[in-house]
């Protein structure tokens, strides 16, 4: 089911369209690739909403910055120098994160209305980002495909291919509350992932693949998310062709589950520390699966690299359940 729900102030029209299976609902915007809310019962059977966005397109028209709910592309998280070199070339990025490029540039596919079809239990979208768009190199065809399987999870399918050399990372940037209102203080975390990219100040990776033994980025077994945390996190398992559960978020309160299987390496936590108005600091938490930050300047990080006669292809999961 699709309806229209407002217009950009060119006049394009956005529609917003309802899955519903096996007691889950999603809503998703074709603005952004926008999921603006997933209805899911908590232990006592009542449904609430379990991700952070506004009631209609003008909030998120209003407040761009956190990407509630958003595809992100052409490169998910940050770029440092808002450049990179490529075959030889050096190619200048839009800086819009200090000196950085951050998730795609001033007008990433965060802020591009979708070409949207329904397909079986889910949705396809799709657009065209033209050669030099934000700085990136060659013209890139991108799908994602939202569908909601047998047991109500959420997978979201990404393909792109390009006529010219190209570096590629995309993700979802959905914030979960599990609990439905308040802060995701109290949930509790698990990542499958030994290792994560230590940052300076501006997030940009110094390089290193740290232990997280004995640090705050521990969470291979279950413990209370809190906050302070925007850091990729290197899942063990690596790139894999199917999608492996690599993280699961529990609010005790509700007894609400959300499970991640990705076919990605990495995986950004972003506790929303900094979220701002009108959503309260800590209000939900972001689970990023992508490639990591800065892979165009760090040849020793799995490549983004995606050439002509090749296809992207990616898939994470969202599972849900009680407990």
């Amino acid at each position: 089911m699709n309806e229209l729900i407002g217009t950009l102030s060119d006049g394009t029209p956005v529609h917003r369209w309802t899955l519903e299976r096996a007691g889950v609902r999603v809503r998703i915007l074709s603005y952004g690739g926008i999921v603006q809310d997933v209805e899911v019962p908590d232990r006592d059977g009542r449904t609430g909403n379990v991700v952070l966005g506004f009631d209609g397109l003008d909030g998120y028209l209003a407040h761009p910055e956190p990407f509630l709910g958003a595809l992100i592309g052409r490169y998910a998280n940050r770029i440092g120098g808002a450049r990179f070199t490529l075959d030889g070339t050096e190619h200048v990025l839009a800086p819009n994160d200090g000196p950085n490029s951050l998730h795609g540039g001033e007008r990433g596919f965060d802020k591009r209305v979708w070409d949207a079809g329904e397909v079986a239990h889910g949705l396809r979208l799709s657009l065209v980002a033209e050669d030099g768009e934000e700085g990136f190199p060659g013209r890139l065809e991108v799908t994602v495909t939202y569908t909601l399987d047998e047991r109500g999870a959420l997978h979201i399918a990404y393909e792109a291919v390009t006529d010219a050399p190209t570096h590629v990372n995309l993700t979802n940037h959905t914030y979960w509350n599990l609990a439905g209102s308040g802060t995701a203080g109290g949930h509790e975390l698990r990542v499958a992932a030994s290792r994560y990219t230590p940052s300076g100040p501006d997030l940009i990776p110094a390089g290193e693949l740290a232990d997280v033994s004995g640090t705050r980025y521990d969470f291979r077994e279950t413990r209370k998310a809190g906050g302070g945390y925007d850091d990729n996190f290197v899942l063990d398992k690596g790139v894999t062709e199917a999608a492996e559960e690599v993280a699961e978020l529990y609010d005790p309160a509700s007894g609400r589950v959300l499970t991640v299987a990705t076919t990605e390496p990495g995986m950004q936590v972003y506790t929303a520390d900094h979220i701002g108005e009108p959503f309260e600091p800590g209000a939900g938490v972001a689970l990023e699966t992508q490639h990591f930050p800065d892979s165009p300047n760090r040849p020793e990080f799995p490549s983004t690299v995606l050439r002509p006669g090749e296809v992207f292809r990616s898939e994470t999961v969202y599972g849900f359940s009680v407990r």
